[in-house]
């Protein structure tokens, strides 16, 4: 064979890889292109979470900063989109106070949200003898001796969309649900008693963000 043939060979075989790298370049862009149409044209909402109540089993500081808690909140979220769904792979709870977590993350189920479907969760946000800034403690202390305290319960983790049979990738979600949490030794307006525990009703909306 000719150094001219073996040279008009690998010319051949060059032309033919670009040819198959453009085919290719050219087949993602028409699939990623389709994707943000079809995204587009469904707008697809954030969902919504509502914090409906809180039931206060223990709240104690025990020293200037160390803190022990026990509440169970209810939380509902709502998918707002009607031809998408949402898969809540990863979710954790806890209760912060001006910005410090003062409770452990407690893990929620991984679950899936249909079209328009709404969840409702339980979960126990608790911490024994947690570490807290020292000029937490007395802070946490006058509040609860005047009645109550704000705190703020947050849920974090990964979601992902469904749309058809599509499944995008992952995306971070965080939820902001401020509440007042009233205190005592008798139940306060919008308290009930349940055992040894006082159940508050707050229907208070979240912050969603993603």
């Amino acid at each position: 064979m000719s150094t001219k043939e073996c040279t008009h060979h690998k010319e051949r075989k060059k032309k033919r890889t670009r040819q198959c790298c453009a085919g290719l370049l050219i087949f993602l862009f028409l699939v990623l292109l389709t994707i943000l149409i079809i995204w587009a044209v469904l707008q697809p909402k954030k969902p919504t979470f509502l914090l409906q109540d809180a039931t206060i089993f223990n709240f104690n500081v025990s020293a200037p900063n160390i803190l022990s808690a026990t509440i169970q909140i209810t939380v509902t979220s709502r998918n707002p989109n009607d031809k998408i769904g949402i898969y809540y792979d990863r979710l954790g709870t806890f209760a912060t106070f001006r910005g410090q977590q003062i409770t452990y993350s407690t893990a929620i189920p991984p679950v899936y949200q249909g079209h328009k479907d709404r969840n409702v969760w339980s979960p126990f946000v608790y911490g024994n003898d947690v570490p807290i800034a020292p000029f937490f403690g007395p802070m946490l202390s006058a509040a609860q001796a005047d009645g109550g305290v704000w705190l703020i319960f947050r849920l974090d983790g990964r979601i992902r969309w469904k749309v058809g049979t599509l499944v995008t990738s992952r995306y971070h979600i965080h939820v902001t649900c401020p509440a007042y949490i009233p205190f005592g030794d008798t139940p306060r307006p919008g308290g009930i008693v349940v055992g040894n525990a006082v159940k508050y009703q707050l229907v208070s909306s979240c912050d969603v963000s993603l």
